[in-house]
């Protein structure tokens, strides 16, 4: 277990909790809506606090999963809340257009559907695994090769054969 200090920034701040006991992520609280004046389409949430999250971890900002009916979308997920960060927990988040307005001759955006004191994120925290890299010329070879997108979907003669 890491311990992960917990620093009010406002005064309605919230530890973040957990939803059940297996829960795998720990919910966030809304303290402050900062609705773009140029683009109402976008948001800012904050959490009113800061943190200090041991060296080797770090905190990952996901939507909650009842996020997805609403019609926004976390503009910077997943949000990453580093080691060395002091300043407060925030995401951003934009609205997907629902349609288009003949009448008005412009795309339609759902409102914000959440409130300050509701919980819209979540995060949980990951261990920092430190890399090296090595530069070669060849990398060695796998029967997936260079194949992208879909690629592992299409099994040939041989793997079924292997399976």
């Amino acid at each position: 277990m890491i311990n992960i200090q917990f620093k009010k920034l406002h005064e309605d701040a919230e530890l973040p909790t957990l939803g059940s006991i297996d829960a795998a992520c720990f919910d966030l609280v809304i303290t402050d809506i900062d609705h773009m004046d140029m683009n109402p389409n976008f948001v800012t949430l904050k959490y009113g606090f800061a943190t200090a999250i041991p060296k080797g971890y770090k905190a990952v900002i996901i939507p909650r999963s009842s996020f997805t009916h609403r019609g926004w979308v976390m503009a910077n997920s997943p949000g990453q809340i580093d080691s060395d960060y002091r300043g407060e927990w925030i995401s951003k988040l934009e609205a997907i257009p629902e349609h288009w307005s003949d009448y008005q001759h412009q795309l339609q955006y759902p409102d914000f559907p959440y409130a300050i004191g509701d919980r819209a994120s979540q995060f949980y925290i990951e261990k920092i695994v430190k890399v090296e890299f090595s530069e070669v010329d060849e990398l060695y070879k796998t029967k997936r090769g260079a194949g992208g997108f879909g690629s592992t979907d299409k099994k040939n003669k041989e793997d079924e054969e292997n399976l």
